[in-house]
């Protein structure tokens, strides 16, 4: 069997009493791609916040790779690692193009000397044109980012965070305020990157979720409720009563 990428055990987190996790246990698999759903207050961002060292849990362990205790390391070693986050709202360099945004997120050094004497190597011009290839937004390489929709901007994003190599990816909410269109176009981004990228996506929009056609994760009360395919648990009288029956 596969080693997990990612393995949740035990996790709890309380703030001021309240348990935002409750011995809450998740494996997500080398190159999967996994949606989380749940209620509000469920516990999926303090989930991602313990992933990436921003909230330490209480209890529990957060293996990588089955090596590495995530809850021992600093929010920076843990981005060293290769996880990235992307949060609910795109963060892009508005007053850059787009392909200057994803040079400037590439994997190079970044030290003084080392960005004084930097120039775009051959093989970075091939990776930015990969990055552009997938994000759809080579027809956009000359554009202004802030000039973007907004679908084009968390589009971009993505690709920036995919400049850096990540081997897991958090991506928040990323259909919020897109059209049916930009939607659709997200869910074939994110199929389209996971196998070589493990990406767990948490998110409202069920027809989104559909879209995806992965395994779903249901959290309630910091603990997982239901898991399997969303015919599987929209099937679940709990999940209906706690979740999508609202």
């Amino acid at each position: 069997m596969t080693e997990p990428l990612l393995y949740l055990d035990g996790v709890s987190v309380s703030f001021d009493g309240f348990k935002a996790l409750n011995n809450l246990s998740l494996m997500i698999d080398p190159g999967e791609l996994r949606a989380i759903i749940g209620p509000n207050g469920a516990g999926k961002t303090t989930m991602m916040d313990v992933i990436t060292g921003k909230t330490r849990p209480d209890h529990g362990t957060v293996m990588f790779e089955g090596a590495t205790d995530l809850t021992r390391l600093k929010e920076s070693a843990i981005a060293n690692l290769g996880i990235g986050r992307k949060f609910q709202r795109p963060t892009v360099f508005e007053h850059h193009t787009v392909w200057d945004n994803l040079e400037l997120a590439l994997k190079n050094p970044r030290g003084v000397f080392s960005g004084l004497f930097y120039k775009v190597a051959e093989e970075d011009r091939k990776r930015i044109e990969e990055l552009l290839d997938i994000t759809k937004l080579s027809p956009k390489r000359d554009v202004i980012a802030g000039g973007l929709a907004h679908g084009e901007k968390q589009w971009l994003e993505i690709g920036m965070l995919l400049a850096q190599d990540p081997k897991l990816l958090l991506v928040d909410e990323p259909v919020a305020g897109m059209t049916d269109a930009e939607t659709e176009q997200t869910a074939h981004l994110l199929r389209a990157i996971s196998g070589k990228h493990s990406v767990i996506v948490v998110e409202h929009d069920m027809v989104f979720v559909r879209e995806l056609g992965v395994k779903v994760t249901v959290l309630h009360e910091g603990s997982m409720l239901a898991e399997g395919s969303l015919d599987t648990v929209s099937a679940n009288q709990q999940v209906i009563d706690v979740y999508l029956g609202r």
